[in-house]
């Protein structure tokens, strides 16, 4: 699938109503189930699309019903907490299907760690602080992973490459500036034992030569 498609309001809106009419309306829930709460359904649904990174219709209600889901607090889904998922995924702008389901993703961790932080401030026993911590602690791991696939993806899979403490001799050349490449590293020995060994060497080897010719010499 594509990224979802730009947004067009309609001429009708002030343009002083623009910043509001872009942003994305919230949620309403219901038992019978939930409802995307703005006077223009049709461009509610486009402003809903685009806030979540969806496609289509199909996959914001299916992204929504998740979202959903994650935000249940008490038994029940809890509006509060989607209207808070809904803005971080906005903010996080994902851009195609995949970035939509690993943002969405990455929010419903995050509210799931910090409801395990909550149990673990809260836990009353040594076993309900043990389990909380554990939660808590593999959560707090997965995040910076999704982090990590978030920025891969959009960089297609590149890994970033880093070099500091370049130093250019007279007669080299330096690039400046960011530099991707597929290649082998070959890696000098730092080790000041190790450079002070080779000269070393070179050396005994030349005085072994120097005594083998005076004795060619001699004989």
């Amino acid at each position: 699938m594509t990224t979802a498609p730009d947004i067009t309001v309609p001429t009708t809106v002030a343009a002083t109503d623009q910043t509001a009419a872009a942003a994305a309306p919230r949620i309403t829930l219901s038992p019978r189930g939930f409802a995307i709460d703005h006077p223009d359904p049709k461009l509610g649904e486009q402003l809903m699309a685009n806030a979540l990174g969806a496609a289509d219709r199909d996959a914001m209600e299916g992204i929504l019903r998740q979202l959903v889901k994650a935000s249940v607090n008490g038994g029940k889904p809890c509006e509060v907490n989607l209207a808070f998922m809904i803005s971080m995924v906005k903010s996080i702008r994902p851009r195609d299907s995949v970035e939509a389901m690993l943002v969405a993703q990455m929010v419903s961790v995050h509210v799931m760690a910090m409801r395990c932080a909550h149990h673990l401030a809260h836990a009353d026993d040594l076993a309900q602080h043990d389990s909380a911590a554990r939660a808590l602690g593999r959560l707090a791991r997965t995040f910076p992973a999704q982090i990590e696939a978030l920025n891969r993806h959009r960089s297609h899979g590149e890994p970033a490459i880093t070099v500091q403490n370049v130093k250019v001799e007279d007669g080299g050349k330096a690039i400046v500036g960011n530099v991707t490449q597929h290649a082998s590293v070959i890696v000098s020995d730092k080790n000041p034992a190790s450079a002070a060994r080779a000269p070393k060497a070179a050396g005994s080897r030349r005085k072994n030569d120097s005594a083998d010719a005076r004795q060619d010499a001699q004989a």
